[in-house]
Order: C-alpha cells, then sequence, then structure tokens
C-alpha cells in the first residue's frame, strides 16, 4: 500500500505550509505493509535506537544482576524533558554505580520541564548533565562498561567497546551489517546511526513481536518494551508525544521519537514497527501525521483517537495566545504499478 501523508499548516482557511512525511510499515522480515514518500531513504535513528542501544544491558543479564526496575530501565531507553522525578532516577542509577554526574559525557543542555528550567535559571551553578535529555541513557551506558570490565573512560566514543557493542546490536535488529552502516556523532556525543527507514520499522516490529517466552534476546526486547509501555512518563514526559501515545494506548503501543522528524512505533498485536521521518526535519507534523497514519492501518480505538485528539490537529496559536490556525495530517492512498 503506497501512501502519501502531508501535514498542512493552516492560518485560517489559508494553507501555509506543508510538511512532507515518509514513512515505512515492516513486519519482523523486514516486508513492507505500507509505505509513504521514500521508505528506504537513509536518515539518522537518532533517539529512536534507544531501546536498542539499551538492548545489551538487559540481554547479557546485567540489568538482572543490578537490580534495576522497570522505571529504571524505562529512563536508559528515555528523551526525558529533565523534570525533578528524571534527574532523581539518573541521579539514583548513579549512585547504585559509585559514579557521580561529572560520570556522563552528554553534556548540559536546558530541561524542557517548566520547573526545572525555572530552577536552573535562578540557581545557575546547580546545571550539570543531569539534565540532558539523554543522561538516561547515558547511565545505562555507565553501567553497561562497568559490567562488562570496560573502562568508563571514553565509553561514548565509537571505538570504545560499548559503542561497538551498541554499533553491531542495533544493525542486527535492523537487518543490516554493522559495516554497511554508517555512523555519525549525535547530540549527546555518542554515535548515531544512518538506517533507512523501513530498517527502523522492522527494528520496531522486533520489538513489538518479543514475547517473554522467546530466547535471551526476545526476553530482553520483551522486557523493555514493557518498562517503557509501564512507565512512559519517564521515557519522556510532559509534552512528549511518544508518552502520550502509550499512556492513550494504556502501553498497548511503544514509542519513542527523535531528533529531526523522527517517531517509530511499535504495534505487538500485529507484530508490525512503524517510522515516520519528516522531509523537513520538523517535529512539528509527527504527532498528527503519526496518528493519522495508526487511523489509516485501523489501530486506535474511538476512545483513544478521542485521547488523542489535541495531537491529531494541534491549533496554532500567536504570540498574544488567540488561536489562528491548526495543524492537519492528509493521508492519500496511490495508485500502485500495475
Amino acid at each position: 500500500m503506497r501512501l502519501q501523508i502531508d501535514v498542512i499548516a493552516w492560518r485560517g482557511r489559508i494553507r501555509e505550509s506543508r510538511h512532507r512525511l515518509h514513512a515505512a510499515v515492516c513486519d519482523v522480515a523486514g516486508r513492507l505493509e505500507a509505505e509513504a514518500g521514500e521508505p528506504l531513504a537513509v536518515t539518522t535513528f537518532r533517539s529512536a535506537a534507544k531501546p536498542f542501544q539499551l538492548l545489551p544491558l538487559v540481554e547479557r543479564g546485567h540489568a538482572d544482576r543490578w537490580g534495576w526496575t522497570d522505571e529504571q530501565l524505562a529512563i536508559m531507553a528515555a528523551s526525558h524533558t529533565g523534570s525533578p522525578a528524571h534527574v532523581a532516577l539518573v541521579s539514583g542509577i548513579l549512585a547504585r554505580l559509585g559514579l557521580g554526574e561529572r560520570a556522563l559525557a552528554c553534556g548540559f543542555h536546558e530541561p524542557l520541564d517548566a520547573a526545572s528550567l525555572e530552577h536552573l535559571r535562578t540557581h545557575p551553578d546547580q546545571r550539570s548533565a543531569l539534565y540532558n535529555n539523554c543522561s538516561g541513557k547515558h547511565a545505562g551506558m555507565l553501567c553497561l562498561a562497568l559490567s562488562e570490565g570496560w573502562p568508563v573512560e571514553g565509553y561514548q566514543r565509537a571505538e570504545h567497546p560499548v559503542q561497538e557493542l551498541m554499533k553491531r546490536t542495533v544493525a542486527e535488529l535492523c537487518g543490516v551489517t554493522a559495516e554497511s552502516m554508517e555512523t555519525a556523532v549525535d547530540g549527546c556525543s555518542v554515535p548515531v546511526f544512518g538506517l533507512p527507514l523501513a530498517a527502523m520499522a522492522r527494528a520496531y516490529a522486533r520489538l513489538a513481536a518479543a514475547t517473554p517466552e522467546g530466547d535471551a534476546r526476545s526476553r530482553a526486547l520483551d522486557r523493555i518494551r514493557r518498562a517503557m509501555c509501564s512507565h512512559p512518563r519517564a521515557v519522556g514526559g510532559e509534552g512528549r508525544f511518544s508518552t502520550a501515545l502509550m499512556e492513550r494506548t494504556g502501553g498497548r503501543l511503544v514509542a519513542k521519537g527523535g531528533a529531526e522528524g523522527l517517531e517509530c512505533v511499535g504495534l505487538p498485536a500485529r507484530r508490525l514497527g512503524v517510522a515516520l521521518k519528516s522531509e523537513d526535519g520538523a517535529a512539528r507534523g509527527l504527532a498528527p501525521a503519526t496518528i493519522a497514519l495508526l487511523e489509516h492501518l485501523d489501530e486506535l480505538t474511538d476512545a483513544e483517537r478521542s485521547g488523542l485528539s489535541a495531537s491529531r490537529r494541534p491549533v496554532v496559536t500567536n504570540h498574544a495566545g488567540l488561536e489562528v490556525g491548526a495543524l492537519e495530517a492528509v493521508i492519500k492512498v496511490l495508485a500502485t504499478a500495475p
């Protein structure tokens, strides 16, 4: 099924601009069930790779040995908003590891959480990498290094065993070879992976299809998915679409977004993965486009659609707070070649 997915920005009744979406819907074997635009286009996996970067820690039994809770695993797969609850979770992990915040290589950026942002602007001396949205992922990487007896120093570099293992793991889940996968440097200083959208969707299909009765990898993926779905606010937080989607579907779907307009969703009941990419990198069209695609796939109940209505057609406001327009996703079914 070939689709065209656009998100139209309306100002009043004037069509002001358009975001075009590429998308891939794949099963665990990598077969395309639906597509839009260029499903084989290579782009960066960004933070949507986090569940699979966490996989080695769980698959090798280290999560059990350290006794990490599902909420702690969820923050390790998170792009969090830097709320006090998020900071406390990461701080607790580091304390258990015997490490301080200075061990984090992700750097500081201002948190999205309003209370934390106000606090840090009043107390700039308390800024730290704990507030970085990737600090939980980095804490998990530090745990993996300690658990394997690898050096903590330089854990973020591509040549470190932690990153080499994560690259191999991500490649395996996506159905490509590690040698064929381009890498660059992510916003938090660890490697980021270049992959076709369809490969990302395949990885999310495998995350969705994992069961506790499977092999060690399936059991580990199942635990990561359950941790994310059970603690969606640890995975993101207020204002994060992935959090809202998991909450509104009662954890029936698993979702994780990434920078530059990427959203990935796993559909466990159908063993499918979905990856959407905004061609211009704009994040604002992702929520309406993702919901529209899930509706097209008949994946949302009426109650879920109602709960997600604000994200399905977000309003546009001006500087005076007046509602002046909206974003609207439009899906067209395209004719296929005979």
